[in-house]
């Protein structure tokens, strides 16, 4: 089995080949809303966590449009600087971003005033994930630390189809997802 540095390096090949590949009208159409499985699950007025994707990344920026017109606060990762742990911060414009600043990842997060939230349930980036949940991402254990202190929200991860693994080397800190969505199938039994 390739070690998680060379599966990263891998992945990360293959899910911007995958994403490229996709016309600029299909990939609008992906991840506009989560499954219904997905929303029999959640709390009347929980608190939803989601990431600012990349250009190969599966999108998350539908969800929070989706979440937030149905009621419920919005998170967004939030670093205080690169030695602090993340947090989640309250992003109130998934529509136009007006709330955001740059953080010290070269990322867009919440200001530093930004409300303060804990999600119920919080939709998670990726490089690759088995159909049983385990996930690989970018290699900072930010959300492994993250979950792990907050045991129990919910955590779905948003994938490409070609990420799907068979087997990934798997640590103690590592957090697995309760299901991760794909364009075509959703894993795992929340």
């Amino acid at each position: 089995m390739d070690s998680k540095q060379e599966l990263r390096s891998r992945l990360r090949r293959l899910r911007r080949e995958y994403a490229e590949a996709l016309p600029d009208n299909m990939r609008g159409l992906m991840f506009m809303r989560p499954p219904r499985l997905v929303m029999d699950h959640l709390p009347a007025r929980a608190t939803i966590g989601v990431y600012r994707s990349n250009s190969f990344e599966a999108p998350a920026s539908a969800y929070a449009r989706f979440f937030l017109e149905a009621g419920h606060d919005i998170a967004l990762p939030w670093f205080a600087d690169r030695e602090s742990g993340m947090e989640f911060r309250a992003w109130t414009d998934p529509f136009g971003d007006t709330d955001l600043e740059m953080g010290p990842y070269g990322i867009l997060q919440p200001a530093g005033d930004a409300r303060r939230l804990v999600p119920d349930t919080v939709f998670v980036p990726l490089l690759g994930f088995t159909a049983d949940g385990q996930r690989l991402g970018q290699g900072g254990g930010h959300y492994d630390r993250w979950l792990a202190a907050h045991p129990d929200t919910i955590a779905i991860g948003l994938a490409w189809d070609c990420q799907l693994l068979d087997s990934l080397p798997v640590e103690p800190h590592d957090r697995p997802l309760a299901a991760v969505i794909t364009p075509t199938r959703l894993f795992g039994a929340l």
